[in-house]
């Protein structure tokens, strides 16, 4: 976000549930309110204050015997001019309410479990989800169809109700289309449960997951774009007005405001599960979350919070405890942190997180770029024996890495991320993390050697390698272990910039992984790894006769065999044999880029092939 543009903002905070308030959605009558639900059992419908900028709880609904999980509207009819409220419960039922009674109307019984969520379309049809792995389509009072398909709970549902098609997002990790009760079309691509679905268009569509991501899909079956940008279980996703951008909550505190296919904002909360959110016809944000509080957010100076209420919400943050363990903070070393002089430092982008050690706490910052201040989010706990065996692995982009590496290649310029896990190849990984930012490939073996000092310790239970930088050599600032009596130093291969790296509590003296470029900030974590003397083999093994024709021969036959996404096509075999004549017959000749990446799939084709 520049500092020019609007940013969201507190408007208020709303009290009135005693439990985790699980759903939220956007109410026509009366005009700007909303509807929650929450664990306490209850629904309650929540109008604007006109002409103030908070809001008064006008209706409180009950008749679950147990938790309540889920929300939507179904639209106005001649018998219900301002439309119904409907809700799902952890006692597998569905409750209608109408606005003249705290009780519902009617219940709609049929599913085996959880009823997790709910959607309405046209002339009263609801679509509801469920922990049974089935989705219900209701018509009124009566179960029109059921859904059968997935494998696990059905977390998340919409309605297209233009082309009578139906969505449905799973903890199978696939979305599917319905239309008509069949399923038309499986939408893969997650890397673990589907939490929430929004719509764009009718012809494009959002999901969210607990695999941190976010994806935008058209109906005819193509990934468009993935988003990233949470570092935990992403619960609920709602879309603007201009259904174009949207906002994001998730399992590490925050809310998170994309413009433009870009995270422009992040919001932290002093609440570890912000399970909902909806957008209100003004642009307001409203979140639910684990401690029961309602909040508005707005881009509106009308509408923002008092100069004192701000500062109270700010206070209440800054008393929140972050677990090291969750979230984007990595493993911590307090010892070795920086002070609160480092505060004097501006950040270099909007949500950036900064820990800092005050006596014998650890505190997380988030800076403000609007602002040109730093804002406490919260006390760090856990820091001081946090380690490799406690800490589990980094989720990045989705998938889990035993190490995570934040790297500036230019002073002031963008970073980027280098994930790896032990069981990676360094030079693969080293070779698709240059090619993926576009960087010089002059580096290759730089990076890859990087990789494998800075990780053969928890690979290979080796003793105490000293780290050197794979471009200039320059030092660096690394903390030991909880464990280590020493610390050896490490370097940044481009600029030698001092950077807070956690150790391994398991080894003797400090290990610490390398910036490859500047040695910047990184969160970094690994499981501990089984030891092996034998494997994996640290030196290459070298051959000094090889028949380019049988080995190529051979990967043909390999090749057959493979699925057809992962075969090597004609004119890739013809470059495979070029390279394998190049090497076997010790060519001066160097490999091209296209054909080291044709080696570089052949190397990875399926395991067994």
């Amino acid at each position: 976000m520049t500092s020019g543009a609007t940013r969201y903002r507190l408007s208020c905070s709303l009290r009135g549930h005693e439990l985790d308030v699980r759903g939220l959605v956007c109410c026509p009558y009366p005009p700007g309110a909303f509807v929650s639900v929450s664990r306490d059992r209850t629904t309650r419908l929540w109008a604007p204050d006109s002409p103030n900028r908070g809001f008064t709880e006008m209706h409180c609904m009950s008749g679950h015997s147990n938790f309540v999980s889920c929300v939507c509207i179904i639209p106005s009819s001649d018998i219900y001019p301002h439309g119904l409220i409907a809700t799902g419960g952890n006692d597998h039922n569905i409750c209608i309410f109408s606005l003249d009674s705290p009780m519902p109307l009617y219940i709609l019984k049929g599913h085996k479990n959880t009823v997790c969520s709910l959607s309405s379309g046209k002339f009263g049809t609801l679509l509801s989800g469920s922990w049974d792995t089935t989705a219900k389509v209701w018509l009124n009072d009566k179960c029109m169809m059921t859904l059968q398909g997935h494998t696990a709970a059905v977390w998340a549902v919409k309605i297209l109700p233009e082309q009578g098609l139906m969505l449905t997002g799973s903890a199978d990790k696939t979305v599917k289309l319905w239309k008509a009760g069949r399923c038309e079309r499986t939408f893969s691509g997650h890397e673990d449960c589907v939490r929430g679905l929004a719509i764009l268009s009718e012809t494009e569509f959002l999901s969210c997951a607990n695999d941190a991501s976010i994806r935008r899909w058209q109906i005819t079956g193509e990934c468009l774009e993935v988003y990233y940008g949470h570092t935990n279980y992403i619960y609920s996703i709602s879309v603007f007005p201009n259904c174009r951008d949207f906002v994001t909550t998730a399992e590490d505190r925050s809310l998170r405001i994309w413009k433009h296919g870009e995270c422009a904002q992040t919001i932290r909360l002093p609440a570890q599960s912000i399970w909902c959110c909806c957008v209100l016809d003004n642009g307001d944000i409203v979140v639910g979350a684990s401690d029961g509080i309602i909040r508005v957010f707005t881009e509106s100076e009308d509408r923002t919070a008092s100069a004192e209420e701000i500062k109270a919400f700010e206070k209440e943050l800054s008393h929140a405890t972050i677990d090291s363990k969750t979230g984007d903070l990595g493993d911590i070393n307090a010892e070795q942190l920086p002070g609160r002089e480092h505060l004097n430092e501006p950040g270099t982008r909007e949500g950036q997180t900064r820990l800092i050690r005050d006596g014998e706490k650890v505190e997380a910052y988030q800076w403000s770029v609007s602002e040109g201040r730093w804002i406490k989010i919260g006390d760090v706990v856990g820091s001081s024996g946090a380690n490799q065996q406690t800490s589990g692995k980094v989720l990045y982009e989705g998938k889990e890495f035993d190490y995570v590496f934040s790297i500036d290649v230019n002073e002031g310029g963008p970073s980027y991320k280098l994930p790896y896990n032990t069981s990676d190849d360094p030079w693969l990984t080293a070779y698709n993390f240059l090619q993926k930012n576009d960087l010089n490939p002059m580096f290759l073996d730089q990076v890859a050697k990087f990789i494998i000092d800075n990780t053969k310790g928890q690979m290979l239970g080796l003793g105490n390698p000293s780290f050197s930088d794979p471009f200039t050599g320059g030092g660096r600032y690394v903390p030991g272990s909880s464990g280590s009596s020493n610390t050896l130093p490490t370097a940044d291969p481009f600029t030698g910039a001092g950077r807070y790296v956690p150790g391994s509590a398991s080894m003797g003296t400090t290990m610490a992984g390398v910036d490859p470029f500047t040695g910047t900030s990184a969160y970094r974590s690994a499981a501990s790894k089984t030891m092996n003397i034998y494997f994996p083999k640290k030196e290459a093994v070298t051959f000094d006769q090889a028949n380019p024709t049988q080995i190529l021969g051979k990967l043909k036959e390999l090749n057959g065999t493979a699925p057809e996404e992962k075969k090597l096509t004609e004119d890739d075999l013809i470059l495979l044999e070029k390279i394998l004549s190049l090497i076997c017959n010790s060519s001066s000749e160097k490999p091209t880029v296209q054909q080291l990446q044709i080696l570089w799939k052949a190397i990875n084709c399926p395991e067994g092939k």
